[in-house]
């Protein structure tokens, strides 16, 4: 008898009779052997109105009564599924992650997992009872709700699925798996059978929005094989699809893939901004003090380039942020010029990120070539480029994203089977 977690979605829980539809995917499982736990986020919209609600309330809320109020919304939806599934047939309860217990950081708002007890749960388990647990939250060191950023109750399922020891963790959302690029952007981008973790986890940092990039590390850590399905589809429809697979995108270790593809997928993000210092004073200590303050201030920096001038006493350095952070980023380094001699700031939020990702590039040259010539032949001006293993990325006007992303795709056949 195999051991499966469940996690399904804000969107896939958004009301009732969308809950009575996962209560029915749940159910199947159950009725096919498997013991079964189901992680279960907010409905949808819900956190936002919460979140709101704080900021109403007051700009400076302590964030230990935010995570209290924030946590709720799981805390609903676990207790009405508990209650539809039990409606129709099947022994279930709804836990919260302090009863687990869920053990966190002491980081309230952006917790990170410790540890999960989970003997009580592998228990009832094991006498059939389905475990409803409420995602996104946990028991911080000083008992007190804690919650795990935006996104986590990805981070929950995954990390219960290694704690439970399960077969696998099946991520249902409202996409029927993990594409090639945005089918929104290109109307011939596949749905992938398999996808390796490392690939997985770039995919989720560059801008696809499948999965939460923490739950794809902690898959990655503890082998958890992981499976995006839709949750819209039929719970009584046949599930199985390529391979003896459920229907949707396999994530798991590189060497369960057999035919490794070149290139795996297309990502973009238009979160992007990017700061350029001229003539900055080259000397020994500067890029520290300069990305240091930025990291004080939580401000993430991704890609960065630095030119050396002729003389060598200056230097240009280009770095891009987040649009959110692209005000903040700014204002930080003009404050910088007292201490850090330069001659100008610049920054423009107008750009994209568009990458190029798969594991069949470690052994194959000319990835790169092929992509800046093809880029070139459409007038696409490439501003930024980083590089490593299994990625290229590149940055570009953000005008030119579709046309960018609609040329990488077609240059490396991602449309063909």
């Amino acid at each position: 008898m195999s051991r499966l977690v469940m996690k399904f979605g804000g969107t896939s829980v958004a009301d009732l009779d969308r809950i009575r539809r996962v209560a029915r995917h749940v159910k199947r499982e159950v009725d096919a052997g498997h013991e079964v736990a189901v992680v279960v986020s907010a409905m949808a919209g819900e956190t936002n109105k919460l979140v709101k609600l704080c900021r109403e309330a007051s700009l400076m809320h302590d964030a230990r009564e935010y995570d209290a109020v924030v946590a709720s919304g799981e805390q609903v939806t676990a207790g009405l599924l508990a209650i539809v599934l039990q409606s129709i047939g099947v022994d279930a309860r709804s836990w919260l992650g302090w009863q687990i217990p869920l053990r966190t950081d002491a980081a309230h708002g952006v917790a990170r997992i410790a540890d999960i007890d989970s003997r009580t749960l592998l228990e009832r388990m094991s006498r059939q009872q389905v475990a409803v647990v409420a995602g996104f939250q946990g028991v911080a060191p000083d008992n007190r709700i804690a919650t795990l950023g935006r996104g986590g109750s990805d981070t929950s399922a995954v990390a219960l699925a290694a704690a439970l020891g399960a077969e696998r963790c099946d991520i249902y959302t409202d996409v029927d798996g993990v594409y090639t690029t945005d089918p929104r952007i290109v109307s011939g981008a596949r749905r992938l059978p398999k996808i390796a973790f490392e690939e997985m986890l770039e995919m989720a940092s560059l801008g696809a929005k499948v999965l939460q990039v923490r739950s794809v590390e902690l898959a990655m850590v503890h082998g958890v094989r992981t499976f995006v399905r839709s949750s819209f589809d039929d719970p009584e429809a046949p599930q199985v699809g390529e391979g003896n697979l459920p229907i949707g995108t396999l994530i798991c270790d590189e060497d369960e893939i057999v035919e490794k593809q070149l290139v795996t997928g297309i990502a973009y993000s238009r979160d992007e901004a990017k700061v350029t210092l001229r003539r900055v004073e080259d000397r020994p200590g500067v890029a520290a003090t300069i990305f240091g303050a930025l990291a004080d201030q939580a401000i993430n920096v991704d890609m960065i380039v630095q030119n050396i001038s002729e003389d060598g006493r200056t230097t240009d350095i280009t770095f891009t942020v987040t649009t959110t952070d692209f005000d903040r980023a700014l204002a930080l380094i003009e404050g910088m010029r007292p201490g850090v001699a330069m001659e100008m700031v610049s920054g423009s939020s107008d750009v994209a990120k568009v990458s190029v990702i798969g594991i069949g590039m470690r052994s194959h040259a000319g990835v790169a070539a092929e992509a800046f010539k093809a880029l070139a032949a459409r007038g696409i001006n490439i501003q930024l480029i980083t590089t490593s293993e299994i990625k290229i990325s590149i940055l570009i006007d953000a005008a030119y994203t579709e046309l960018a992303v609609r040329t990488l795709h077609s240059i490396y056949e991602l449309d063909k089977t």
